[in-house]
């Protein structure tokens, strides 16, 4: 007996090593023009007894496990009882068990109350993955993100100020060229005001199944970025951050030209001399063949 997975299936890439269970399958929103993620799926939720029984599964093949994460897309969208449920469970079975993470929308996080977001992390849910895309409420209407710069603050304090360990991920090139320097200015704002534990960045590459879609509602001209305008933007937006509590940060996802890794705000300076060399070192560049979202 195997985990029934229901392909295809996403993680981000920092839970690589973890056992990952599907408590939901899709996303309940589905809705945001970039991403093709989800969009072969009709969300649901299952149930406790399948969930159960590959808990119970896998806590024999591999009790020595240390971090889980829940799939799919939107596992914070169960409720509060049935997620308190399936990670007092895990804690129960894998005796190693240091971290049980998921992804999670603002508008989930939101529709939390203070008290079921602290219960849930009691139990043992200890981090969550949150996009913020971009900071620019111009380009989250024409990405129908499904949020406004000021709910994404809000669901990222929220969370933080109810034990959560916070990582967030933004996505280069996504106001494509004309609104460049919209699109960072305000990301930048956004991750100055929600302080995230961990940022990290991804560059928009738009895979056939939404491209369309993602024209169509962008509703003017998109013009992508190329290489050497990406970088110019990972350089303006480590410039604008000026978060005063340490913060992880990493462009080193497969989808970006080029890797960039340190700490804020130890590191900021350190992080803008490599850019400035890798603008004087384009055949340090990582080939198109390699890169993938």
């Amino acid at each position: 007996m195997m985990l029934n997975y229901h392909g295809p299936m996403y993680r981000p890439p920092s839970e690589g090593k973890s056992l990952i269970f599907q408590v939901t399958l899709g996303c309940s929103f589905n809705e945001c023009s970039f991403c093709d993620m989800y969009r072969s799926k009709e969300y649901s939720e299952r149930s406790w007894e399948e969930v159960k029984g590959e808990i119970d599964l896998m806590a024999k093949q591999v009790p020595d496990t240390t971090r889980i994460f829940l799939a799919d897309g939107d596992a914070l969208n169960l409720s509060t009882d049935y997620m308190i449920k399936i990670v007092e469970y895990l804690y129960k079975n894998f005796p190693e068990l240091e971290r049980v993470s998921c992804y999670a929308m603002p508008m989930n996080i939101l529709k939390k109350t203070p008290d079921e977001l602290k219960r849930m992390n009691a139990a043992g849910l200890n981090m969550l993955y949150l996009g913020i895309e971009t900071g620019s409420d111009i380009i989250l209407k024409k990405i129908t993100k499904g949020a406004t710069s000021a709910t994404i603050i809000r669901a990222c304090r929220k969370a933080i100020e109810t034990g959560f360990t916070l990582s967030c991920i933004m996505i280069l090139g996504l106001g494509g060229r004309n609104y460049s320097k919209e699109h960072i200015k305000e990301t930048a704002r956004v991750v100055n005001e929600s302080s995230p534990h961990y940022l990290g960045t991804l560059t928009l590459i738009l895979e056939t199944g939404v491209k369309e879609e993602f024209l169509t509602k962008f509703d003017e001209p998109f013009h992508e970025i190329n290489d050497e305008e990406a970088l110019a933007e990972l350089h303006d937006l480590v410039e604008q951050i000026n978060v005063k509590e340490e913060m992880v940060f990493r462009a080193n996802h497969g989808s970006n030209a080029y890797n960039i890794a340190g700490t804020f705000p130890d590191e900021k300076e350190m992080m803008l001399r490599k850019i400035s060399w890798y603008k004087d070192h384009p055949e340090q560049i990582r080939p198109q063949g390699f890169r993938a979202f």
